[in-house]
């Protein structure tokens, strides 16, 4: 997990496909339409989406093995549980089509972060998360940005 400002993004050795990822990232707006933006065919996309941010109880402790996600926010706020998977219990096993493996959700997190614009979360596969969660008691209307980066094009993945 690497939890940053978006402008230090260039500290990490990531290759290419990482400085593809943070170009689109600093060239998007908050008025940057919702959907999906091909960076480079399925290896990188972007995902664009608008929401209400929600109570820990509704929501989902995934993660991906196929993808590292870097989510930042274009408007809002909203916090981030996040864990490490190998001592979590899978409630989901791991979906190949839609990348996605699902945990039983622990009493704590080990780390909560808070997600607002101009900062980022890159998410690897060891990274459970909980994205979506109120930063407060109460909801907030967010606009995220999901870049997918296919594991395969990092400099020094495995």
């Amino acid at each position: 997990m690497i939890f940053d400002l978006q402008q230090n993004h260039r500290h990490y050795p990531l290759g290419p496909a990482w400085r593809e990822a943070f170009a689109f990232l600093q060239a998007a707006d908050p008025n940057l339409a919702a959907g999906r933006y091909p960076l480079d065919g399925d290896k990188i996309f972007a995902i664009v989406m608008d929401y209400r941010t929600q109570p820990e109880a509704t929501g989902e402790l995934e993660s991906h093995r196929r993808y590292l996600d870097i989510q930042a926010l274009l408007a809002g706020r909203e916090a981030v549980h996040c864990h490490f998977s190998p001592e979590l219990t899978i409630l989901q096993p791991y979906d190949p089509g839609n990348d996605v493996e699902l945990y039983r959700i622990p009493i704590t997190a080990p780390v909560r972060l808070l997600l607002v614009p101009g900062n980022f979360l890159a998410l690897f596969p060891h990274d459970a998360h909980m994205p979506c969660l109120n930063p407060g008691p109460l909801p907030e209307t967010v606009r995220k940005v999901v870049v997918k980066v296919s594991m395969e094009l990092l400099t020094g993945s495995p």
